[in-house]
């Protein structure tokens, strides 16, 4: 005779902490969907484990669009350059 398990056994019962405005959140998220909040969170967790696929080895390669490079005066490790050039009412035309 094969022994049938309910879905409760197949979950447990616990206890978590929460922020409270996360709860609210979380449960009007989950009404939205239809769904409790506790499979929100299981959702959420599971999600959570998955590996991620935007290790630094998989970045794809940007575009490369041509150009004549940095106006004079640009120095990228310079916030403050890049700003001056900014305010002198350069066109975005001449920034690429």
């Amino acid at each position: 005779m094969t022994r049938r398990l309910s879905s409760y056994a197949l979950h447990m019962r616990i206890t978590i902490r929460i922020d409270e405005d996360l709860y609210l959140q979380a449960k009007a998220a989950a009404s939205r969907e239809g769904h409790a909040v506790s499979q929100l969170i299981e959702d959420a967790v599971r999600t959570a484990l998955q590996p991620r696929s935007d290790v630094p080895g998989n970045v794809e390669d940007l575009p490369v669009f041509g150009g004549s490079g940095l106006l004079p005066g640009v120095d990228l490790d310079d916030r403050r350059s890049l700003l001056d050039v900014m305010g002198q009412g350069v066109s975005v035309g001449a920034l690429r």
